[in-house]
C-alpha cells in the first residue's frame, strides 16, 4: 500500500468541518484534499463518514471510519474489494463517559425538570423525596470497551456501586465485579442504572427488551449511548408507559434522526439527545492523531492501529 492523496470526505461535516481535519494532516506529506463521490477515484485512501458504495469502487486502498462503530460498513465487500478498513476506537472515553454520567446526574439531581420548568417559566419544585445523589447508587455497564470504562471510572470517582458484563467476565479498572452475557439478568437486577456501551453486532443486536427491562428495578434509568437497535425500542416505550422503569437517557435510535412521531420525545422522564455523545471540539485533532499514526505504519510497512479488515 502506497498513499500519496488521502481524501477527506464531506460528510465528515455531520461531525465537524472537514477543512478543520484537512489542516491537521496537512503535515504529514500528503496531498489532504476534502472531496465528495465524483472525486474518490483520484484518492489513495480516504476519512468519512458515512459508508458510500462508490468508494469501494473507486480503487481506494484505505477507508478510515471517523466512529468507532462500523456496522454501516459491509465487511465481507471490503474483504472482497482489498480494502482495508480502520475505525476510530479507543478515542471516546473521555467524551462518552462524561455524557453517560451527566445523564444519570441530570435524572439524579433533576435537571431536566428544571430546564422544562425554566422553558415554561415556572418556578417549581420536584417532590421532595424525588433527587438523590449518584454517590453509593449501583450502575451496571453493559460493555466494558473504550466507553464502558471510560463510563465505569467517571462513575467509580462519584462514588457509584459499579458492575459490567463482559463476554470473557474478566475484571476491569473501575468494576467492582464483572459478569459473562449470560448473566446479564443477574447483573442488572440491583441497579439504579443500566448504561450500554457494547458495539452493534449479530450477539449484541436487540439483546435488551421486555425480558431485560423484567429484570431491572422499577426505579432504574436506562442510558444508551451504544447504538439504538441494541435496544427492542418498542419494547422500551412499552416498559416506561407500564412503570417497569423509572426512565431512559438516550442518545441512538433504531431510526435516526427519531422520528417526529415517537412517543419518546414526549415522555417526562426520557431524555433524547442526537447521537452527539462522542462530539466535543477536539474531536477532529484525535482523528487527525490516529490517521497520522496509520500514514506512518503505512510507509514503514507496520501493521495498522484499529484495523477491521
Amino acid at each position: 500500500m502506497r498513499i500519496q492523496r488521502l481524501g477527506i470526505h464531506e460528510s465528515v461535516s455531520a461531525v465537524f468541518p472537514p477543512e478543520r481535519l484537512r489542516d491537521a494532516l496537512s503535515d504529514t506529506g500528503l496531498a489532504v484534499p476534502v472531496v465528495g463521490d465524483d472525486e474518490l477515484g483520484d484518492c489513495d485512501a480516504l476519512v468519512t463518514f458515512a459508508h458510500s458504495e462508490d468508494a469501494l469502487d473507486a480503487g481506494l486502498d484505505w477507508i478510515h471510519s471517523i466512529q468507532a462503530g462500523y456496522d454501516r460498513f459491509p465487511l465481507d465487500a471490503f474483504e472482497e474489494a482489498g480494502v482495508a478498513l480502520t475505525n476510530s476506537t479507543g478515542i471516546h472515553d473521555t467524551s462518552v463517559g462524561e455524557f453517560a454520567v451527566g445523564l444519570m446526574l441530570s435524572f439524579a439531581r433533576r435537571l431536566h425538570t428544571y430546564v422544562r420548568a425554566q422553558s415554561d417559566r415556572e418556578w417549581s419544585h420536584p417532590a421532595w423525596d424525588e433527587p438523590f445523589t449518584l454517590d453509593g447508587e449501583g450502575l451496571c455497564v453493559v460493555g466494558l470497551g473504550t466507553l464502558g470504562r471510560g463510563i465505569a471510572e467517571r462513575a467509580d470517582a462519584l462514588g457509584m456501586e459499579v458492575v459490567g458484563v463482559r463476554r470473557s467476565g474478566e475484571k476491569t479498572p473501575h468494576t467492582r465485579e464483572v459478569y459473562t452475557p449470560d448473566e446479564l439478568h443477574e447483573a442488572v437486577a440491583d441497579a439504579r442504572f443500566v448504561a450500554l456501551a457494547v458495539p452493534l453486532t449479530d450477539e449484541t443486536e436487540e439483546l435488551v427488551g421486555a425480558e431485560e427491562f423484567a429484570a431491572m428495578r422499577d426505579d432504574a434509568y436506562l442510558v444508551n449511548v451504544a447504538r439504538g437497535s441494541v435496544v427492542v425500542e418498542d419494547e422500551l416505550v412499552t416498559a416506561l408507559r407500564e412503570g417497569e422503569l423509572a426512565g431512559a437517557g438516550l442518545d441512538v435510535f433504531e431510526e435516526e434522526p427519531l422520528p417526529e412521531d415517537s412517543p419518546l420525545w414526549e415522555m417526562e422522564e426520557v431524555l433524547v439527545t442526537p447521537h452527539r455523545a462522542a462530539a466535543e471540539r477536539d474531536y477532529f485533532r484525535h482523528i487527525a492523531e490516529l490517521v497520522r499514526t496509520n500514514v506512518s505504519r503505512v510507509e514503514s510497512g507496520e501493521e495498522m492501529v484499529n484495523r477491521v479488515v
